[in-house]
């Protein structure tokens, strides 16, 4: 049962309490979400240039109802923003109002010929998602993400290594990048000569989101953008690399997930090769992407909270901790989008079957109804109520959350053991993009 909010704005009050014979026509909706607008535009990668928009955030957090943007560029309709932690909660777990098979799960608009040509697991709802997540669950579960960890501290003690003997240099690229990637490489069985192409492919995979894309025929692409996920030519870079992957596993079965998925069925039929290499994509980018960006801002949070991590390195008890407020404050994934699928109302704010809804997980992990003084970076910060940056729960929780959560706590141990002393050489370039919260470089010196 939804509250009734005292002060709630006077036209979305008169929206609730229309007849579904008297809903407003759409220009009576215009005016109606109008004094509703967010802040700053959230469809624009150059307000998230410096990072997360707290102060619009805090703002929009503070209305009783949800913002909205309108429609930019192309895009045929506005959204509703999110920002509050028990709404994108609510959004996150009814997969049957607020749905990701439905429409788009980015804010853009595409074609429905081209949700069916980008679909991976991440785009269905339940049961077919949940059919698809059981191929690979296994792999991801607490206890077999144990089973890595020593081959996860090699990764690591290498890479610090080797930036300690250089005296420093580009964190991402010596650390940030290459680590996940190596490891979710590992578990899908691409041999390491080619984990700097994943790592190129997803960089220009993420700059689909972007200001700056590719050229439409790079990686020898000749597939229209719009059937692309991320509009991006490294999309189709990718699939080809999984391809080739899929057919050597085909003759030389090893112990990987590329062969489980090869191997695998699905209601008695093999996956389609639309379906393969979009798992594989998926995989790539989702076991990389999120721990990638919270790897690299780990670099300024260990410097403008040195005293945070003395902390840890006295009661090291407290990693756990530290490498979950980490994720929560570098809130890697800043959105994904649901589509209505009937008419409901979410925090006071009437909406129709085909409205978009973005539920902004780099607002709702600084809700101070939730957390407390939430700009506070607090390595000793309760588990509970967890954050949102793997999601808000339900169906599609990050399949890889343990897998994240123990690279990071590992991370961490070997800085603090080795006695590493961050400099930050030079201001962090942030990954041109609305969706991932990401940094493309940023230069350190070590003591």
């Amino acid at each position: 049962m939804r509250s009734e909010a005292v002060g709630c704005d006077a036209v979305v009050w008169a929206a609730r309490e229309r007849s579904e014979q008297e809903r407003e026509t759409p220009a009576e909706r215009v005016l109606a979400v109008e004094r509703l607008s967010a802040p700053v535009d959230l469809s624009d990668p150059a307000t998230f240039a410096r990072g997360i928009p707290q102060a619009a955030f805090a703002e929009m957090r503070s209305r009783p109802t949800l913002s909205w943007t309108p429609p930019r560029g192309g895009d045929r309709a506005g959204f509703w923003s999110v920002t509050r932690h028990e709404p994108l909660s609510e959004v996150s777990r009814n997969t049957e109002v607020y749905s990701s098979a439905v429409g788009h799960i980015q804010i853009y608009d595409i074609d429905s010929d081209a949700l069916s040509a980008r679909a991976s697991m991440i785009d269905l709802d339940p049961p077919v998602h949940t059919r698809l997540r059981r191929l690979v669950s296994s792999a991801f579960t607490p206890r077999h993400v144990q089973s890595y960890e020593a081959a996860v501290r090699t990764r690591i003690g290498a890479r610090l290594d080797a930036l300690a003997a250089a005296g420093g240099g580009d964190w991402v690229e010596a650390v940030a990048a290459p680590i996940p990637i190596g490891v979710i490489c590992d578990i899908m069985g691409v041999p390491e000569s080619d984990h700097d192409y994943m790592i190129e492919l997803t960089d220009h995979l993420v700059a689909g989101t972007s200001s700056r894309p590719l050229e439409p025929n790079a990686y020898g692409n000749t597939t229209e953008l719009r059937l692309l996920p991320f509009n991006s030519p490294a999309a189709h870079g990718i699939n080809e690399y999984a391809r080739t992957l899929g057919e050597r596993r085909r003759v030389e079965p090893a112990d990987d997930l590329v062969t489980k998925l090869i191997e695998a069925e699905v209601d008695g039929e093999r996956l389609s090769d639309a379906e393969f290499t979009n798992f594989f994509r998926l995989m790539v980018f989702a076991g990389n992407e999120t721990t990638r960006a919270s790897m690299a801002h780990l670099a300024l949070h260990l410097v403008e909270f040195a005293e945070e991590f003395e902390r840890v390195r006295r009661d090291p008890s407290l990693t756990a901790q530290a490498a979950e407020e980490v994720i929560r404050y570098s809130s890697p994934i800043l959105y994904f989008r649901r589509t209505v699928t009937r008419d409901t109302v979410l925090q006071d704010t009437p909406l129709h079957a085909g409205d978009k809804v973005v539920m902004w997980y780099a607002a709702a992990n600084f809700d101070s109804e939730v957390f407390h003084d939430p700009l506070r970076f607090d390595v000793a910060r309760p588990l509970r109520p967890p954050n949102v940056a793997f999601g808000g729960g339900g169906a599609h929780f990050c399949l890889g959350a343990p897998l994240a959560r123990l690279e990071v706590a590992i991370l961490i141990e070997e800085i603090l053991q080795r006695g590493l002393c961050l400099e930050i050489a030079s201001d962090p370039v942030y990954v041109d993009s609305n969706f991932v919260n990401g940094i493309e470089h940023l230069e350190v010196a070590l003591r």
